[in-house]
């Protein structure tokens, strides 16, 4: 099976815009292109305001509502909440249980997240959420004695084809958004709580989108390691 007929994309963040700022436009190509895309989203960002007016309830409740909203815009299909506590993510075994489970539902072919292994990824959430998926991705997905209770709610194991990380240090590929990029700056508008009106968010997205398709001749790029797994 090639990169083009795999049908089946799985978004893993850790907070709501952790997507649109990584992979919006990207994301908007697979949909585009007919691919089935959910996300998988760790943590509502329940504590993610300087606002004091806002209980975490309230904010995580319009965090999900605008994540919802910025899915519309990009024809993301499935979100999953899982509600953790946002900075209090630990990359332990019951979260991995929650990953895996995700994964046997959907049954991706590709897999997207945090990279956890570039230097000095400060955010401890992000450091979490792409471990646990990687681990989750292998070998834990794959191996039906991994939470053998999922076989008892009828998820088997499922082996990923191919697992992208953003933020990485040393990416391999580099997708063209030029297409798409007014997609995700969309996307990034309906989170209200986090960027307000600001009217330099194009300019800023669309800066760190030439420099990172500069090298490669592209105008706006996103880029990722591409780990391809046998299956």
């Amino acid at each position: 099976m090639t990169a083009e007929e795999h049908r089946r994309v799985m978004v893993v963040v850790a907070h709501p815009d952790d997507m649109e700022f990584s992979s919006a436009g990207t994301v908007a190509k697979f949909v585009r292109e007919g691919r089935e895309v959910v996300l998988v989203q760790c943590t509502s960002g329940d504590k993610g305001t300087a606002r004091r007016d806002i209980t975490s309830a309230e904010l995580a409740a319009l965090r999900e509502e605008e994540e919802r909203e910025a899915c519309r815009r990009l024809g993301v299909q499935h979100i999953e909440f899982l509600r953790l506590g946002d900075g209090e993510l630990m990359p332990d075994l019951a979260f991995r249980e929650k990953i895996v489970r995700q994964i046997r539902k959907y049954r991706p072919d590709i897999v997207i997240t945090h990279d956890p292994f570039r230097p000095y990824a400060l955010h401890p959430d992000h450091r979490a959420v792409g471990i646990t998926t990687v681990d989750s991705v292998y070998p834990t997905a794959r191996d039906p004695l991994y939470f053998p209770e999922h076989l008892a709610e009828g998820l088997e194991p499922h082996k990923v084809a191919e697992l992208w990380l953003f933020g990485a240090e040393y990416p391999d590929t580099y997708i063209d958004i030029s297409d798409t990029f007014q997609d995700k700056i969309h996307a990034l508008r309906a989170h209200v709580s986090q960027v307000g009106e600001a009217k330099d968010l194009e300019e800023r997205v669309r800066q760190r989108a030439a420099e990172v398709g500069e090298p490669q001749g592209i105008a706006l790029a996103e880029a990722f390691k591409v780990i391809k797994m046998r299956r």
